[in-house]
């Protein structure tokens, strides 16, 4: 149930976006719903291997690259469903951020804590 109740927080975050970041297009909530699970499964499967090779670039920002590879990430989701489109790199960069802030804020406040 906590899983599911997440996953709607995060579509209800990646809906949000587009309210902030105005070249971020999401045209609907079901659109936004596919798109969060996509973008569960990108950051399960991909972005530890993406973390482990850009180890060394990673450690002399401090950390920092990371979010250039949750852009990417967040890009790369764009490309593949329809309804859910990114302009470009800057686009992307910001609209993860939103993405990441609105859905840490959410959680916080919505999910009970075991």
């Amino acid at each position: 149930m906590r899983l599911l109740l997440l996953w709607l927080i995060n579509a209800l975050a990646l809906a949000a976006v587009p309210l902030v970041v105005t070249s971020v297009v999401v045209q609907g909530f079901w659109t936004a719903v596919v798109a969060a699970l996509l973008l569960a499964l990108v950051n399960t499967l991909l972005r530890p291997v993406l973390i482990l090779l850009t180890l060394p670039i990673n450690l002399l920002t401090l950390g920092l690259f990371t979010l250039v590879i949750n852009a990417l990430l967040f890009w790369l989701v764009a490309t593949f469903i329809d309804g859910f489109a990114v302009a470009g790199f800057a686009s992307a960069f910001f609209g993860a951020l939103v993405y990441s802030a609105v859905s840490t804020l959410l959680s916080w406040v919505l999910v009970p804590r075991p």
